[in-house]
């Protein structure tokens, strides 16, 4: 019942009328693409690294999200003490394990992070959730997941462990938390030829659970919303580069209507 479309709009409807502060220790990368799309949906972003400065910065946001991308031992550092504060404040705490099987270092922080922290959204890849959910959970490999069955599994376990919403994105989104399931097929081939799409997607369901209690009903939100909108975008682009402008536009113009109309989800 609270997967229906009219509470999954209310969220981005929330989103854009709150204006929602979200810190974002992110990818240098993608730092640029990340602040745009939060600007684009209506949140504020802000994007301290500074270890003296992270723990003040996020005590005013609405919501923390923690990014892999490109770590280093400041950047682990600053993520701890943003993430304890965010959590003394009871503020939502996102982590998108970048690359995670890259390195024993982004192991090891990763590990570290999950076990430090209450994290409430753990969003990544089918082979980063593999990853993390770790050899047991019947995958193909460290960094694979041999199909559906095996993902659904490897995200549910992940999800016991840390008591976090796990979200597996790829041609169809999975979302798991406490025995609940929920698939997203919204999306389009085009955003993962654009640098930054994933990055960009974990800041979104981040300014979506600063607004929404229930981090279940903000990821499957922000989700649905967010490939929607790259369905829309494809529409009207020629290229990467087109498509990149044409999604920042529809990240900001997507109406409720169309939401409502262009969703697909499967409970």
């Amino acid at each position: 019942m609270i997967f229906q479309a009219e509470n999954l709009i209310e969220v981005l409807t929330k989103v854009r009328k709150q204006k929602p502060i979200v810190h974002a220790i992110t990818n240098w990368v993608t730092a640029n693409e990340v602040a745009s799309s939060l600007h684009a949906i209506g949140a504020r972003p802000i994007m301290a690294i500074a270890p003296e400065e992270v723990e003040e910065v996020t005590s005013r946001a609405d919501a923390l999200v923690l990014n892999l991308g490109t770590p280093s031992p400041a950047r682990i550092e600053a993520m701890l003490l943003a993430g304890l504060q965010a959590n003394r404040d009871g503020h939502p705490v996102l982590f998108d394990p970048v690359g995670v099987s890259a390195s024993k270092f982004r192991i090891e922080s990763s590990r570290k992070i999950l076990s430090e922290l209450r994290v409430t959204v753990i969003r990544g890849n089918q082979s980063e959730i593999g990853t993390l959910a770790g050899r047991e959970c019947c995958l193909a490999g460290v960094d694979a997941v041999a199909g559906p069955e095996d993902l659904h599994q490897a995200a549910e376990h992940l999800s016991e462990k840390t008591g976090a919403v796990v979200a597996a994105s790829g041609p169809q989104d999975l979302i798991v938390s406490s025995g609940r399931k929920v698939i997203v097929e919204n999306g389009h081939p085009m955003m993962s030829q654009v640098t930054g799409t994933g990055c960009m997607l974990t800041a979104v369901i981040g300014a979506f659970n600063g607004v929404e209690s229930d981090p279940m009903v903000a990821t499957v939100s922000a989700m649905a919303f967010f490939g929607l909108a790259g369905e829309q975008a494809a529409l009207r682009a020629n290229g990467p580069g087109t498509f990149k402008s044409a999604f920042l536009d529809t990240l900001f113009s997507l109406t409720p209507d169309q939401m409502r109309k262009g969703i697909k989800i499967k409970v």
